[in-house]
């Protein structure tokens, strides 16, 4: 029996993993990877945060990128598959972005979700 390949609980755009490569090329020497998560804040209940991550958690996805290991929190998975996320730079801001299929509501501020 074939098995299938386990697709990765969210897509980095080459620009986003460019910018984890430019997150580890300037990281803690401690540091082994750059980790998603997303914890309880904001209006809507749930915010995106992207941290240094120095130990590797058994719970967590971990996805190989060019530069650098990018890892998952495991207890945000359910809330982040099928996602996109994005590094978008303009004139004004800079930032990831992400296109969350499992959000079924934003705050105002665009600072939290809700699913």
């Amino acid at each position: 029996m074939a098995t299938r390949v386990r697709p990765a609980a969210i897509n980095l755009t080459p620009n986003a993993e460019r910018r984890v490569a430019d997150l580890m090329a300037k990281a803690p020497t401690d540091a082994i990877g750059v980790k998603l998560s997303t914890p309880r804040r904001g209006c809507s209940g749930l915010a995106y945060s992207v941290d240094y991550v120095t130990a590797a958690n058994p719970m967590d996805e971990r996805i190989e990128t060019p530069g650098g290991t990018f890892f998952v929190d495991g207890g945000s998975i359910l809330y982040l598959i099928g996602s996109t996320m994005d590094w978008v730079e303009d004139d004004f801001t800079a930032g990831f972005v992400f296109a969350n299929p499992n959000a079924k509501g934003a705050c105002g501020c665009g600072e939290s979700f809700t699913v």
